[in-house]
């Protein structure tokens, strides 16, 4: 519905943002207003929206469009699949072209006419509905082959086990070690799911300061506080009929578990500054590393709150207690950045098998990955070797003045993993071992893709 579609507005021009606010808002379309890409790529991070009206021209170049078309590059780089309509008030036929190439669905030349707007709009939220439909279809009815095949036999009861509770509407908790994979395995429960049609919405709960928990997950109406310029629309809302997953939801601060247990409970909750109720139908994903015993003990958890979160729990093994997945693994990883970096004919050397069998991997899979990744890019020859990868038990040690061959962004992610791989997860610690605060250590773990 019309209600429920969510759309942003990338625009520098203020007046070209409020006359299109008024003209979907009548529509019946949610709206949020960004004033360049940079914001929103930082709008994107947090939330999905259903289409996106972007500007082609901003402050730095008024003419070429070529903001708006690294913006499309971006999208289509990270597979953010949402339906871009450019908009722009020069007439220029190659800049349409170029746009349409990199993924953009349709084309608005400014000033526009309202009713033509909104059939363009409409039009596309139903194509992009009916493509999302067919892909979950797909999914739901023949093998995902991007999907690495497991070998070990706890993998293989897990998903067994996964499989008999997928289409049911139980609430989820899904356990297990930092980078052991909690988010993938969230998202295939949904794609087997019978909500597979609906929105997936994930929310990092870690990452949300205490003072905006209320408005990420229920969102706020205009002027509810200080920073409220527009209304925002909250994670329940956005994941009604489908899943909302929760990672680190060990993290949620005592205060907020109460809101969070009454939306469960009921379904209803207000946005912040709103004293209607409205509810919403998910069905609740929720991850941790943490020991809920100890949390609820010490009197940090609500053990209600608890039972409400683990109609199902399934704790994913750590890497290293499965050796029998790491090849078939790597594999996937080598197939997957392999074709990210154009270098699909590379393949893994038996030393170097044998090397990735006996490390103990403690960032578990999203380590094997990253691995993967910079070995696909260092290895000569098409073939990956052991000292491509790396690992303690093959590097050499470098002499006092030389340095590692890797840029400053490679060794800033390699320092990450290390610390989050030595406090096995821990934050705070890996934080204060970084000499970094815990927020700064956030926007590293976004700007990397370090989180899962």
């Amino acid at each position: 519905m019309k209600s429920q579609s969510l759309i942003l507005i990338v625009e520098d021009n203020r007046e070209v943002r409020l006359a299109a606010r008024f003209v979907l808002e009548d529509f019946g379309y949610q709206v949020e207003e960004v004033e360049n890409p940079v914001q929103a790529n930082e709008f994107l991070s947090r939330t999905l929206p259903a289409l996106i009206m972007l500007d082609m021209n901003f402050d730095l170049d008024s003419t070429s469009g070529e903001e708006g078309l690294r913006f499309l590059r971006g999208l289509k780089r990270d597979a953010i699949d949402i339906p871009v309509i450019a908009m722009t008030a020069w007439s220029n036929t190659d800049l349409v072209v170029q746009a349409m190439q990199l993924g953009a669905v349709d084309f608005i030349e400014k000033p526009w006419q309202n009713q033509r707007l909104e059939q363009v709009i409409q039009q596309q939220l139903k194509i992009s509905g009916l493509q999302k439909s067919n892909s979950a279809l797909s999914q739901a009815l023949t093998p995902n082959e991007a999907d690495p095949i497991w070998q070990s036999a706890a993998m293989q009861q897990l998903m067994a086990q996964l499989s008999a509770v997928a289409q049911t509407d139980a609430n989820i908790l899904i356990t297990g070690e930092n980078g052991a994979g909690k988010s993938h395995i969230a998202t295939w429960v949904h794609t087997q799911s019978l909500r597979n049609t609906q929105p997936f919405i994930s929310l990092n709960m870690a990452a949300i300061p205490e003072q905006l928990f209320e408005s990420e997950l229920f969102g706020h109406v205009k002027g509810a506080f200080t920073d409220a310029k527009s209304e925002r629309v909250g994670r329940f809302a956005l994941a009604d009929k489908g899943t909302l997953f929760l990672d680190e939801i060990g993290t949620l601060p005592l205060a907020q578990q109460a809101k969070l247990l009454r939306v469960l409970e009921t379904g209803e909750f207000e946005r912040v500054g709103s004293s209607k109720t409205v509810t919403s139908d998910v069905r609740l994903i929720s991850a941790t590393n943490a020991e809920f015993e100890q949390l609820i003990t010490q009197g940090e958890f609500r053990q209600d709150l608890y039972y409400r979160l683990n109609t199902f729990t399934f704790r994913i093994p750590a890497l290293r207690e499965r050796i029998d997945d790491i090849v078939p693994l790597a594999e996937h990883f080598l197939t997957k950045h392999g074709s990210k970096y154009n270098k699909q004919h590379v393949t893994i050397g038996p030393c170097a098998r044998q090397a990735l069998m006996q490390y103990s991997w403690p960032g578990n899979t999203r380590e094997l990955s990253h691995l993967i990744e910079r070995a696909v890019l260092l290895c000569q020859a098409g073939v990956i070797l052991a000292t491509d990868l790396h690992l303690p038990n093959t590097q050499t040690n470098n002499a006092p003045d030389s340095l590692p061959e890797m840029t400053l962004e490679q060794a800033e992610k390699h320092l990450i993993v290390q610390a989050l791989s030595k406090f096995n997860g821990n934050k705070n610690k890996a934080a204060q071992q970084l000499g970094i605060t815990k927020q700064a250590l956030y926007r590293r773990l976004e700007k990397y893709a370090l989180e899962e």
